[in-house]
């Protein structure tokens, strides 16, 4: 192996530092309390603010109304607080999950503590105790146009520790279920919380609601894209193909770095000696040949969408904010680099996953297959095969690529004329989340087809680990089934193995 080829991988650092953010907001977790660096660039800020109170100057938020509003004058703290909230408390459709929830929190929380926002240490400390103890709140997924930050969102897990909507709550089963939020509360004994206006300004005027669900879609279309790579590493195998199409050579005559990653990746499930089966073309249909560059570009994007959203997890989205004694107003609230961002994973992910479904398509004619039967049915005629499992991974791919139009393009002007650009972040970040369930089923129907290819091959494997247990999940076809179950099966399967595979270094 050549200097290149085993050292490429560390660059692929940002998708190890978004997987420890994830793991940072796990729910066995607990934030640190602020220290003393902490407190003083939070009570710096606070100073700041003060000051062009006493000065007389306005501050949006403060002294000024909210959004077009601004040109009226405000005069309680207090009642700004509770305003801001309530008026967002609009969002509606299905929650985001429980841990989509709770990291959402832990980068609100993490960024309140920054010192760019005027944040009460003793306030951040209340929330972070009772994120510590689990309170979790019920927030909708659908509301927010992501252009003052994720208002929408942010504004019900606010309502939330103030005693309103619901919490999640997980029963000793480990099933969630959600409760009226002042009883979650109150089973934690805390009293429902009151916003001040700078905590409450701080907290729904952030990316963090768009942006946690951007990470784990990242997240989960990297080890997507490690899961295709291991189908077309034991695909090639089964099929004989040519090796060559691996080779890191291609790789570093071309100096794509996400392509010796694939390659390498394909490479691993490869037996040591493989080479072409004569009755193989010397070039395979680009779904097999070409893995390596579609899957490395694929893997490239990935890395790029991953260092946007790192820089977001460390920056502050706030307005106004605090800076070297200064106030200033400005729009570091607008969620346009994650709205590009979580564009750029849907676009992504659907090009792994059309290329699994490509693969499943020539593992199911003669024409490529190696005149094995058709849609791989041992009883051809009498049986179909998997022919159901590949018209549902067509459409699947179908509705992928209804889900993953960019909703930077959709963007609408609203509120007034104060919100005339916005992103619409979380809404492709939910579109996305969807597209990698379907994405994953895609990845499922590829791994039944190479199941029952290595039955018709007679290569079953008998040592332990993911092939054999995929032969246990898709045993031979005798006779037509059901096979949806399994689908679901070999997906979760595929999944649990790329996490370790990425997990273990074997991304690089």
């Amino acid at each position: 192996m050549t200097p290149i080829a085993e050292t490429q991988g560390r660059e692929l650092t940002s998708s190890k530092y978004l997987s420890e953010i994830v793991w940072s907001a796990d729910w066995d977790t607990k934030i640190d309390p602020c220290d003393e660096a902490d407190i003083a660039r939070m009570r710096a800020s606070a100073r700041t603010i003060e000051e062009h109170l006493t000065a007389e100057k306005p501050v949006y938020g403060l002294t000024q109304g909210f959004g077009p509003l601004v040109v009226f004058e405000a005069e309680s703290e207090m009642e700004q607080g509770a305003s801001l909230i309530s008026h967002l408390g609009t969002g509606q459709g299905a929650p985001l999950s429980p841990d989509v929830s709770r990291l959402i929190l832990w980068l609100r929380i993490q960024n309140m503590r920054k010192g760019y926002s005027a944040v009460s240490p003793r306030f951040w400390q209340i929330l972070a105790d009772l994120w510590n103890r689990g309170f979790t709140p019920v927030i909708p997924r659908h509301g927010t146009v992501s252009a003052s930050g994720d208002l929408q969102p942010l504004a019900h897990a606010a309502l939330a520790f103030a005693g309103q909507g619901r919490a999640w709550r997980r029963d000793t089963g480990g099933r969630w279920c959600t409760v009226p939020a002042q009883e979650a509360l109150a089973a934690l004994g805390q009293e429902p919380i009151d916003w001040p206006v700078r905590e409450a300004l701080s907290f729904v005027n952030g990316t963090g609601a768009s942006l946690a669900q951007a990470i784990v879609n990242q997240q989960s279309a990297l080890r997507l894209a490690q899961a295709v790579a291991m189908l077309t590493g034991r695909l090639a195998t089964l099929l004989g193909a040519n090796p060559e199409h691996y080779d890191a050579g291609h790789g570093i005559a071309r100096g794509q770095l996400g392509q010796l990653t694939a390659a390498e990746w394909i490479r691993a499930e490869l037996p040591e000696g493989h080479s072409r089966d004569p009755k193989r073309p010397l070039q395979e249909p680009y779904s097999l040949r070409c893995a390596p560059q579609v899957l490395g570009a694929v893997l490239d994007q990935l890395d790029h969408v991953g260092n946007v959203l790192a820089l977001e997890v460390d920056g502050c989205q706030d307005n106004p904010i605090t800076f070297e004694g200064r106030l200033l107003h400005g729009g570091n609230f607008h969620a346009m680099p994650v709205g590009l961002a979580s564009d750029q994973t849907g676009l992504a992910l659907h090009m792994a996953v059309y290329l699994a479904e490509r693969q499943l398509g020539l593992l199911l004619s003669p024409a490529t297959n190696g005149d094995l039967p058709p849609m791989l049915t041992p009883r051809a005629g009498r049986g179909c095969g998997l022919a159901g499992v590949h018209i549902s991974a067509t459409s699947f791919v179908s509705r992928i690529r209804q889900l993953v139009y960019p909703s930077s393009l959709t963007t609408l002007p609203t509120n007034g004329w104060n919100q005339d650009h916005v992103p619409m972040a979380l809404n492709g970040a939910n579109s996305v989340a969807e597209a990698l369930e379907l994405g994953w089923l895609v990845i499922g129907s590829l791994a039944l087809g190479v199941a029952q290819l290595a039955v018709l091959t007679g290569a079953v494997p008998t040592a332990d680990g993911i092939w054999a247990e995929l032969a246990e999940i898709s045993p031979p076809l005798a006779e037509d089934r059901p096979m949806a179950g399994e689908v679901r099966a070999a997906s979760d399967l595929l999944n649990r193995y790329a996490t370790e595979a990425l997990a273990n270094g074997d991304a690089g």
